[in-house]
């Protein structure tokens, strides 16, 4: 048994091989004990004053539920009494019931009921521990992931407020009668990149065809970056995600569309953005994001890669339980393919 200073939870993950073997081997090691208990106890007998007919038996019950679980536990439990029936209670080699008897097989079966009983709600409690302590861990990863994200599109809105006021600063200095119009204009794309934030965390969109919410998102993203010359298409059939799911899948979207717009494009060559979503075989969703510029290279590894928008894009599709592709085919190709998502 676990030392006292063993989470059961470890202790479960640990037996956890032990308990998944399939129904006929936990009760064959429950046979196999059971003889062996039965073994020990004869040659014990000698040397055994006259009485302790379970002396080996509640061992041999206690191990077998421990490590092998329930049904196993209650087999050994069984053949151990009727074990200890025949062969060391008197009248011994037969199973006649008489007041004695009877008397030290209800103490028997309390003893060994109890046991199982105490095992059993530890084995669940342990399980259920570590269920929890799962859970815990993935809701820290996805908390540290977005908080990761959180503090990269900050910095991205920050940089691109910087680069917005140097630009609207050149416009006036070429001509100071032009300063209302270019704090108008900065404004406006202020107010646009708000929007995009307001889109991406409000309850309410959950509601919303998917494909119509990131149509919205992409012209957000368009119009707060003054893309005027690219062209967003979105492809998406009637399908619906819940809360968390939509949440982390247009953070990915928004990611990599911000990445294309910033590295696929140069300032004055026109372009398409395409958005795609497809149902697969399996209830598995594929979400395809391209791109007609110059693709990526050919030898690149976004696993390999130190920029930290890539290991978001990588954080978020472990979210969505996904693997995600990069290729290049006529342009870059992002590909993701994950579960979830049914038919609106």
């Amino acid at each position: 048994m676990p030392s006292a200073s063993t989470p059961p939870s470890r202790a479960g993950e640990r037996l956890a091989p032990l308990r998944a073997l399939p129904p006929w081997a936990g009760d064959a090691v429950a046979v196999a004990i059971t003889l062996l208990a039965t073994g020990l106890r004869l040659l014990l007998d000698p040397v055994l004053p006259p009485g302790f007919p379970f002396l080996t038996f509640f061992p041999a019950v206690v191990l077998t539920t421990f490590f092998f679980g329930l049904r196993p536990g209650i087999v050994c439990a069984v053949l151990s009494g009727l074990a200890a029936w025949y062969f060391f209670i008197n009248p011994i080699n037969s199973f006649v019931l008489n007041a004695q008897t009877a008397l030290a097989l209800i103490f028997y079966a309390f003893i060994v009921t109890v046991d199982i009983a105490l095992i059993h709600w530890m084995r669940v409690a342990g399980e259920r521990l570590a269920a929890e302590r799962a859970v815990t861990a993935d809701l820290y990863e996805q908390q540290r992931t977005m908080f990761q994200e959180l503090q990269h599109r900050v910095a991205n809105n920050m940089q691109f407020v910087a680069a917005l006021l140097a630009l609207q600063k050149r416009k006036i200095a070429d001509d100071p009668r032009a300063a209302a119009e270019a704090f108008d204009e900065a404004q406006a794309r202020l107010e646009t990149i708000a929007r995009i934030h307001r889109r991406l965390y409000d309850p309410s969109r959950i509601d919303q065809p998917v494909g119509q919410y990131l149509q919205e998102l992409c012209s957000d993203l368009l119009e707060a970056t003054g893309a005027r010359n690219i062209v967003c298409l979105v492809d998406v059939p009637p399908l619906r995600f819940d809360l968390a799911r939509l949440t982390t899948l247009s953070l990915l979207v928004v990611e990599v569309v911000t990445n294309a717009l910033k590295h696929a494009f140069t300032e004055s060559a026109r372009g398409t953005i395409t958005i795609r979503l497809e149902q697969l075989q399996g209830s598995m969703t594929a979400l395809t994001i391209t791109d007609d510029g110059p693709g990526i290279p050919a030898d690149f590894d976004p696993t390999a890669s130190r920029s930290l928008g890539f290991r978001i894009v990588q954080g978020l599709a472990a979210q969505l339980d996904g693997t995600l592709t990069y290729a290049n085919d006529g342009g870059t190709v992002v590909r993701l393919v994950f579960p979830g998502g049914r038919a609106a």
